[in-house]
């Protein structure tokens, strides 16, 4: 087994223990609080992908009112860059309203998804199933 396996394996299993976590939009605390952006941004850091994210104030319904990717750019800003297709640990950022402003997490073979959704909180959804299906999808990897 390689390290980037192992990697993306330890980092499948830390979004899979956010699940049931409420979603509240800002926050970022396993099992009281946490936001698509936020859950990201905590899990590749507690694997040690990433370094501390900060994205600031941003509006709940930003994709509803801009064009302005600015999950993509936070993406950018830790390292993410877009591939073709998946693999486990990669994140689909999926078109909502404007712009590409849901993010999940694959943590399964299977492309099964971790992602904070509202009034859900984190769950596991397939790409084709509500509520990702039939939504734009953009592929992204911290992995070389």
């Amino acid at each position: 087994m390689t390290d980037d396996l192992e990697q993306r394996r330890a980092l499948a299993r830390e979004a899979l223990s956010w699940l049931g976590t409420p979603h509240h939009h800002g926050q970022r605390v396993k099992g009281a609080g946490v936001d698509c952006a936020l859950f990201l941004a905590e899990v590749y850091e507690r694997c040690g992908l990433v370094g501390r994210i900060e994205p600031g104030y941003y509006p709940h319904d930003w994709h509803l009112n801009h064009t302005d990717e600015l999950f993509a750019q936070w993406l950018r800003r830790a390292g993410a860059r877009e591939v073709e297709a998946p693999r486990l640990g990669d994140v689909g950022l999926w078109k909502f309203g404007l712009t590409r402003s849901h993010g999940s997490i694959v943590v399964a073979d299977d492309g099964q998804m971790a992602h904070a959704y509202l009034r859900r909180g984190v769950i596991l959804t397939r790409p084709d199933e509500e509520p990702l299906s039939g939504r734009a999808v953009t592929w992204w990897s911290v992995f070389a």
